[in-house]
C-alpha cells in the first residue's frame, strides 16, 4: 500500500490560519489564481508576519493540520518539531499538511518581507474569512527575482493582467 499526499485543499488551510488569527500574506501561485491567473497552483504560499505572538499562533495552526516538512519520497512528509523557534531557523519551509502543500517564505525573493508584502495587499473575502492577498505587482516582482523556470513561464500571463487591471482602474 502507498500512501499518498494530501488533496490540496487551500480553503481548508487558510480557515485553519484564520481560526488562529495568524497574520500572514498569501503570496505565489495561489495570490495569482485569486487575481484571476488561469494558471494551476498545487499549493499555497504564505508570508508571514514574523513577530513573537503571531509565531505561536502560526505554530499553532499548523499542529491543527498536522504539517510536516514535504519530501519528495515521503507523500505524507516528515515530522518535525513545529515550534516558534524551529521555524525561525530557515528561511523557507515546504509543508505537506491535512490541506495539502503549504509552504512558508520568511523573504520571498524580490521582497522584504512580510512589511513589505502587506503595504499593498488586498484583502480578498472567501467564504466567511478575510484573506490578505500581495498584490499583483508583488507576485510578479517576486517571481522575476526568483527566476525559476515555471515562473519564467507565468510572467507573461501575470503582466497581462496587471496591464489589464491598470487600464480599468480609474485615474
Amino acid at each position: 500500500m502507498t500512501l499518498e499526499s494530501p488533496r490540496f485543499r487551500p480553503l481548508l488551510a487558510l480557515e485553519a490560519l484564520a481560526r488562529h488569527h495568524v497574520d500572514y500574506v498569501l503570496i505565489g501561485g495561489l495570490a495569482a489564481t485569486l487575481h484571476g491567473s488561469p494558471l494551476t497552483t498545487g499549493d499555497a504560499d504564505i508570508c508571514p508576519d514574523p513577530t513573537p505572538d503571531n509565531l505561536v499562533r502560526l505554530v499553532a495552526a499548523l499542529r491543527e493540520l498536522d504539517a510536516r516538512v514535504y519530501a519528495p519520497d515521503s507523500p505524507r512528509g516528515l515530522k518535525f518539531d513545529i515550534a516558534p523557534e524551529t521555524l525561525v531557523q530557515a528561511q523557507i519551509w515546504n509543508l505537506v499538511t491535512e490541506a495539502g502543500r503549504v509552504d512558508i517564505s520568511w523573504l520571498p525573493s524580490g521582497t522584504r518581507g512580510y512589511p513589505d508584502l502587506v503595504q499593498d495587499a488586498l484583502a480578498y473575502e472567501l467564504d466567511d474569512i478575510v484573506v490578505m492577498v500581495a498584490s499583483l505587482a508583488d507576485v510578479i516582482r517576486s517571481k522575476e527575482a526568483a527566476g525559476r523556470e515555471r515562473d519564467r513561464a507565468a510572467l507573461p500571463t501575470l503582466r497581462l493582467l496587471l496591464e489589464r487591471a491598470e487600464k480599468q482602474q480609474p485615474l
